[in-house]
């Protein structure tokens, strides 16, 4: 997995493609202690089984606009908004389910929620449990995450916690970074509304992603299983396209409803 937050950015796709052709595990154990966890096992069946997504993801205008310096902070808003309804439905998962795959993969130092609730704090006063809403995109996004935690398959759940976590994780420091650079003094350096992507308890984050990486390949699983976890992750990858999709219209309606706005004030005072 690169570690890139723009792997979450991208056009819309159809929510579940077929495979092109049969995957090739990879080698279930590492040769020596210590080579890289990324090269072998389920890790490496994950990283390579949602390249070409990452690679679509790439591209997106979205993404492209916000590091560019057009993002607006009513869309980081509806962003980070999506995100509580995400994480709050895959932590519940979590807290509720007696999976020992999952378990393994739980690491506290990970969890979003706490500060995800301090974010929506942030954008919508004390109040904004009353004032938030998922949007259509998010609502089918956290119905996945419950069709497979009620499901028969609750490990296919791995495939939500390595694209959201890792994902997260890798590229919080650069998207905290470019929304305080895009959007000033509205978010960040002690404005707040950044608290989603402070991974505090984690100060050295390659040591940690190795270890989770490890945690990873260690899951006693089937290739079968193994297979489905990474189509549920190209899954996950699909339905963050759909919530940018969406984002990416609402951020449009904005930047037109301010221009707009602009010329109406400059022709008519």
């Amino acid at each position: 997995m690169r570690p890139t937050f723009a792997v979450l950015l991208a056009p819309a796709l159809a929510l579940v493609a077929p495979r092109a052709s049969p995957r090739r595990a990879a080698p279930l154990y590492a040769a020596a202690t210590d080579v890289n966890p990324r090269t072998f096992g389920l890790a490496l069946e994950l990283d390579d089984g949602t390249r070409k997504v990452h690679s679509v993801a790439e591209n997106t205008q979205f993404v492209a606009g916000f590091f560019k310096g057009l993002g607006q902070r009513e869309s980081f808003a509806q962003l980070t908004t999506s995100f509580y309804f995400v994480y709050e439905a895959m932590e519940r998962a979590l807290d509720t389910l007696d999976c020992p795959t999952l378990k393994a993969l739980d690491f506290p130092e990970l969890r979003r929620l706490p500060g995800l609730e301090r974010d929506m704090a942030f954008y919508y006063g004390a109040d904004w449990r009353s004032k938030i809403k998922p949007s259509p995109a998010t609502r089918k996004y956290v119905a996945q995450i419950e069709k497979v935690a009620s499901g028969n398959e609750p490990e296919l759940l791995v495939g939500h916690l390595y694209s959201r976590y890792l994902g997260d994780l890798f590229g919080g420091q650069m998207m905290s970074g470019m929304a305080v650079k895009t959007l000033g003094d509205a978010v960040g350096d002690g404005a707040g509304g950044l608290a989603f992507y402070e991974f505090d308890a984690i100060p050295d984050s390659k040591a940690f992603i190795t270890d989770w990486y490890t945690a990873l390949n260690a899951l006693d699983l089937s290739e079968e299983q193994r297979e489905r976890i990474v189509d549920e992750a190209n899954v996950v990858f699909r339905l963050n396209i759909e919530v940018f999709n969406e984002l990416e219209g609402s951020a449009l309606g904005s930047a037109l409803r301010l221009a707009l706005s602009t010329l109406k004030e400059k022709l008519f005072g």
